[in-house]
């Protein structure tokens, strides 16, 4: 599912126009993205949980030339899913 499936399924299940749909998806999208970049974290109950993680610096290794490369310290946003999302794929797998 793509961002457009998304927003006709959500405007669908809602009973909402597609641009009211992609305008409140939009909406949340950079309401995760501004708490996460604050620093913050996003928990939605039953879902899962947005943060950010701190990734250290290390030594990698370039896969054409085989050579030793740095790579820098960096933050990266992760998702944990929650307890109910996670149910929900575990049913998905057994049909």
């Amino acid at each position: 599912m793509n961002k457009g499936d998304l927003i006709d399924k959500i405007a669908q299940d809602a009973g909402i126009t597609k641009a009211a749909a992609g305008t409140a998806l939009n909406a949340f999208m950079e309401a995760v993205k501004s708490t996460l970049a604050s620093g913050d974290k996003v928990t939605l109950v039953g879902f899962g949980t947005f943060s950010v993680s701190a990734r250290n610096a290390r030594t990698g290794r370039n896969p054409q030339t085989g050579k030793e490369i740095k790579i820098a310290a960096k933050n990266v946003a992760k998702f944990k899913a929650g307890a109910e999302l996670v149910a929900s794929a575990a049913k998905a797998k057994i049909k």
